[in-house]
């Protein structure tokens, strides 16, 4: 493809983690110019990603000042606090104008409801948006599933025609009944109920074959590989960057929990939240033997036993 040269709106992405920097990068690239974001108490990892990125750091009151466009890309725990500060923001400086808000986090519809009112009595149009994928790449862009309140149908246009022009996948959901949540219902069902969920249960089944005994360990992985290659090929795909994320996925299970309703189903992801909430403190506290390092051995077993196919 080859990047845009027009004119650019201003636009501002929170926060620069591995989704939004790589976004940021690609808005960028494609003629956004530099990207507004907010460092306040961040590391100077993260620092330097943004400014690798074309990351620069405002304040929210100036974000809200300048910028036409403000997509959220944090953990969803930090959704809230995140819509909330740019609403406070804008209240704090009397401000009139008009621009859009994405939330493009992983909650579910009723939380992407409970954010849309926040923004009411300003002049700031919610959008509820789902990243399906992983971060950018040359070779891949992820689908940015994009929803709207109905009286904001124009707005969701222009949002769409915008992001496209400067270099993302975006998906407006305009169907029958169309309506915020739409977009976080999606991925809830795909993404957190489905791909993360499926990672939840790889998880769970190699920790419980090796607190069983490593030779039960052993036989799992040969059982699936003789019954259920496929399974292996993703173990492969899925499991070495989950420890990274898991703390991540565990307030995404708590909200497919929420979005799955009051079931059976809601207390399995209740379980695998747990899971994950375990994998978290193992990446955070290594210990030799522990749930990463098992998990990491299955993994290398099971490259080298996919090879000998």
């Amino acid at each position: 493809m080859t990047p845009s040269t027009s004119t650019a709106p201003t636009l501002a992405l929170i926060a620069p983690g591995g989704m939004g920097a790589a976004l940021a990068a690609r808005l960028s690239y494609f003629g956004a110019g530099s990207i507004l974001t907010n460092l306040e108490g961040r590391s100077q990892a993260t620092r330097e990603r943004a400014a690798a990125t074309n990351m620069v750091h405002a304040t929210y009151a100036d974000i809200v000042a300048r910028a036409t466009c403000i997509y959220s890309v944090v953990p969803p725990s930090d959704a809230f606090a995140t819509a909330q500060s740019v609403v406070d923001a804008y209240k704090s400086t009397a401000s009139d104008r008009s621009l859009i808000f994405v939330d493009c986090n992983a909650v579910n519809p009723e939380s992407a409801k409970q954010l849309a009112a926040l923004f009411e009595g300003t002049r700031i149009t919610f959008l509820d948006g789902a990243i399906i994928g992983t971060p950018p790449t040359d070779t891949f862009n992820p689908a940015i599933y994009v929803c709207a309140d109905p009286k904001d149908a124009a707005v969701l246009d222009d949002f769409t025609a915008m992001s496209i022009k400067y270099g993302l996948n975006v998906v407006p959901l305009k169907g029958k009944d169309a309506k915020i949540g739409d977009a976080s219902a999606v991925k809830m069902a795909h993404a957190v109920c489905i791909v993360k969920g499926t990672i939840g249960l790889f998880t769970t089944m190699i920790l419980a074959a090796n607190a069983s005994s490593p030779s039960t360990a052993e036989g799992l992985l040969h059982a699936l590989n003789f019954s259920q290659p496929t399974f292996v090929d993703q173990i492969i795909r899925l499991m070495p960057p989950m420890p990274q994320k898991a703390y991540r996925f565990v307030r995404e299970m708590e909200e497919v929990g929420a979005f799955v309703g009051e079931s059976a189903g809601s207390r399995t992801y209740e379980g695998i939240s747990e899971i994950f909430a375990r994998v978290a403190e193992s990446q955070e506290h290594p210990v030799p033997g522990g749930d990463v390092e098992l998990l990491m051995n299955f993994v290398e077993e099971a490259q080298k036993l996919r090879a000998e196919k």
